[in-house]
């Protein structure tokens, strides 16, 4: 982790952030117009990465970053951001944003608003003539969400894209490599994504929290201190197919057996031995598919999260321990096969307290608090400095048309991202 942003506050931008606010009105008119982008019937949005609607909520972005006189810029993996740019040329960069792109028919708020609140920091910076002396850069990443590939963009800028990541060496990606190209995306230009570490100042985020901590402990905003690790295992367990009528409880081998005993087994086990830790099951799939046949596989996905390192790895050996339990128990083999790591991610102690020091300013009841989701500032703290503000989520609903946040909060949010901003100097 790279928490070594050399910044101090300047006294004269600093002074300029007491009376500076964001336009209120004009963010809410640019929500309430991206929302329309892929609505859908229940009051949600269907934005999938590089589908037609998130296409469309590109271009809409890019015209409202011309019409602000903000310079457009896009990348290698398709991210597209408004730039603001300093006198100096040479100038170092810091980027905030979020993604454009939603879960299929998922919420208004979750990662667009991120966008939206980046942009207009921008405009209210470049409308006010302030010089902060490094480029500001507002950012949408591509397919935070993996319709495709999970944290693509992000993971393009931070250079761990690689070849598998695109061809059929691990699994079929026609259909991933076709949306690119329609998308503009090269696949031979994709590594020149990678930006240089030095050349970027560090990078903000604002998001909904997803949970109900903050909304519950009436807490006005949260800074995210941690980002939760995650560890996802296929597992498929091995038995025999046989004649469900005829063959007897003590001969069967059933394969569906042993991975609904280690399903409840792996969330008792989480919950009763590791504080903070969560497990969830799912793509189950059983061989053969037929009520009439005793299952001879059955295939699931596991995933884990933890904001500790250590438990997370811990929690892994146990859950490989049960599932090999379970199959011995129910006279079955299973195999286990690492889909994905991702290591947990302290956010910039420095940024942390900058946001911490202008939510102060603001008179606002803050909080530290630990994020149990992935977002894009987990993979960009791999690189450079990385601050995130968590927005209040109603009822904690999210990835859901319900899913909601009040405006107040938006607005808050969106000014202490402000004054986070103008408190740094090079």
């Amino acid at each position: 982790m790279h928490n070594y942003l050399s910044l101090e506050t300047d006294g004269r931008l600093a002074r300029n952030t007491c009376i500076l606010r964001v336009n209120s009105d004009r963010l809410r008119a640019d929500f309430e117009a991206l929302s329309e982008i892929g609505a859908t019937v229940g009051g949600g949005v269907s934005r999938l990465a590089l589908s037609n609607e998130d296409l469309a909520a590109r271009s809409w972005f890019a015209d409202r970053v011309e019409e602000a006189g903000l310079q457009v810029k896009d990348d290698e993996v398709g991210n597209l951001s408004g730039l603001l740019c300093a006198g100096d040329p040479a100038a170092k960069t810091l980027m905030i944003g979020s993604h454009l792109d939603t879960v299929p028919n998922g919420g208004r708020y979750d990662g667009a608003i991120g966008v939206l609140i980046a942009l207009e920091c921008l405009r209210t910076v470049k409308e006010a003539g302030l010089a902060p002396g490094y480029h500001l850069e507002a950012i949408n990443f591509t397919d935070e969400e993996g319709t495709w590939k999970s944290l693509f963009g992000s993971n393009g800028v931070i250079g761990k894209i690689t070849a598998d990541d695109i061809s059929d060496t691990m699994q079929d990606n026609m259909a991933f490599r076709a949306a690119l190209h329609r998308a503009g995306i090269r696949l031979n230009e994709i590594s020149r994504a990678q930006r240089d570490a030095e050349s970027i100042l560090g990078f903000l985020e604002v998001h909904i929290e997803q949970g109900k901590t903050l909304h519950e402990k009436k807490y006005d905003l949260g800074i995210v201190d941690w980002i939760v690790g995650r560890t996802t295992y296929n597992l498929v367990f091995y038995g025999e197919a046989a004649h469900a009528g005829t063959t007897t409880a003590s001969e069967r081998r059933d394969a569906l057996q042993g991975a609904a005993a280690f399903i409840i087994s792996a969330h008792q086990l989480v919950q009763d031995e590791y504080s903070g830790g969560v497990v969830n099951c799912g793509h189950v799939s059983v061989v053969p598919d037929s009520f009439n046949v005793v299952p001879a596989e059955a295939s699931l996905r596991v995933e884990f999260r933890h904001p500790d390192k250590d438990t997370l790895k811990a929690i892994e050996s146990r859950l490989i321990r049960l599932a090999r339990d379970c199959a011995k128990d129910h006279r079955l083999s299973v195999s286990t096969k690492r889909a994905l790591y991702r290591e947990p991610e302290r956010m910039s102690g420095y940024l942390c307290r900058q946001i911490e020091e202008a939510c102060r300013a603001e008179n606002l009841r803050c909080a530290p608090i630990a994020s149990y989701s992935g977002h894009n500032a987990q993979i960009m703290n791999q690189l450079v400095p990385a601050g995130m503000i968590f927005l209040p989520s109603v009822d904690g609903i999210s990835h859901n048309p319900r899913e909601f946040t009040e405006w107040r909060h938006v607005e808050l949010g969106a000014n202490v991202l402000l004054r986070t901003i103008l408190q740094l100097t090079v």
